[in-house]
């Protein structure tokens, strides 16, 4: 119990270095923006929200996973161990992983229906991670198959 509870401490204490940090930038870039931190899925996850946010997300959320890394790395340095933190800037993340499992249980009803395996497009590896986990919960198997960035999400009949 004591264990679980230091667990949860220490992932307190990388949303509020992390909040620190994006305070900071959204300062430096005179944003501004809401910060709530919470645990999910045994990691930090912070969302940002408020403001005009938009271009810190960027074309395919490449400039929110680079603040992302940042914000790990600011986190990093002050613990001293790797963060596996969660950033979401503006719902982007939230609406990604919905648009995502529906597209998981598309792909699972036509490969139910048809009995063949489906090759998605590629995808990075937080979206795999939420086909794979929809996949699963439906009850069919799913691997990734591929080298970045070109890997893919393979989901196959029961």
């Amino acid at each position: 119990m004591t264990e679980e509870k230091t667990a949860v401490q220490r992932l307190e204490e990388e949303g509020d270095i992390a909040a620190d940090y994006l305070e900071g930038l959204l300062d430096i870039a005179d944003l501004d923006g809401d910060i709530e931190i919470g645990v999910e899925n045994e990691r930090a996850s912070l969302v940002v929200e408020g403001g005009d946010l938009a271009h810190l997300v960027g074309r395919d959320g490449e400039v929110l996973d680079a603040i992302q890394e940042l914000t790990r790395l600011a986190v990093q340095t002050s613990t001293g161990e790797r963060s596996r933190l969660m950033l979401d800037i503006d719902g982007y993340r939230q609406d990604k992983k919905s648009a995502l499992a529906k597209l998981a249980e598309e792909t699972a009803e036509e490969v139910k229906s048809s009995g063949k395996p489906i090759k998605l497009a590629p995808m990075n590896a937080f979206e795999r991670k939420i086909v794979h986990d929809t996949i699963q919960k439906i009850g069919l198997t799913s691997e990734s198959e591929g080298e970045d960035p070109d890997r893919c999400v393979v989901v196959m009949p029961a």
